[in-house]
């Protein structure tokens, strides 16, 4: 039997990738013996642990959804299985629970009880995408979306622009797939064309794809990247 903890399971990036292609086999044994989960999505969730257990039985275990719109304050009840002495599991969309991810929010409600949590090793596509780059891995920051409106889009694009030039921190970020086109031409039009721009896409799926060119080679490249989860990088 395992301890009682928060368990943070990491999933696939892409639904071609299976499980034991990316996830250690003990971790894939702690899944096995989970019944309580808080998911982001219940379905994709239920997917991925039939997955790793093909003989799991779905109907026994209890999923809470803990997604962007859950509400904060009904949260810390979601933990009540483990404050019994249940293990309990953290399952999000794709990749590591709690890094860009609603589950932080369950946690830092752990946190708050001195409940025990521990992280399990998965694939996740920051770090990934920042191995695949070359780009400076001791300073760099993750910036999750850029913001929409007009103005406070311009005020971050010249805040990354300052701190690749002044710090050479590698600059991380990500976009809705079908934006993913728009942001590239984007880059390339208004940033600093001897900059660097690192596409990954698609991480560990069979049609993962890596392309790192200056903005300036980018402003005249030929391109397809809508609709494929991407993660960007620039330097």
């Amino acid at each position: 039997m395992i301890d009682p903890a928060l368990y943070l399971i990491p999933v696939p990036l892409s639904d071609a990738t299976r499980p034991i292609e990316v996830l250690p086999q003990p971790i894939l044994e702690i899944v096995g013996q989970l019944r309580y989960f808080a998911v982001e999505n219940i379905r994709s969730a239920r997917r991925f642990i039939k997955s790793v257990d093909h003989g799991a039985d779905i109907s026994a275990m209890h999923f809470d959804v803990l997604d962007e719109h859950t509400d904060p304050v009904d949260v810390p009840a979601m933990l009540e299985p483990l404050r019994q002495g249940m293990p309990m599991g953290v399952i999000s969309e794709a990749g590591c629970p709690g890094v860009a991810d609603p589950g932080a929010l369950l946690v830092e409600a752990a946190r708050r009880e001195n409940l025990d949590v521990r992280p399990l090793v998965g694939p996740s596509s920051i770090l990934l995408g920042l191995m695949a780059s070359g780009f400076n891995g001791q300073k760099f920051a993750f910036s999750g979306y850029l913001p929409i409106e007009p103005q406070a889009r311009k005020r971050r694009l010249r805040q990354i622009t300052e701190r690749i030039r002044n710090e050479r921190q590698t600059q991380i970020f990500i976009e809705t797939p079908y934006r993913n086109n728009r942001l590239i031409a984007e880059l390339a039009a208004t940033l600093p064309g001897e900059f660097s721009l690192c596409v990954a896409c698609e991480l560990t799926a069979p049609s993962q794809e890596v392309r790192l060119m200056t903005l300036s080679k980018w402003r005249n490249a030929s391109y397809d990247f809508s609709k494929r989860p991407a993660i960007f990088l620039l330097s």
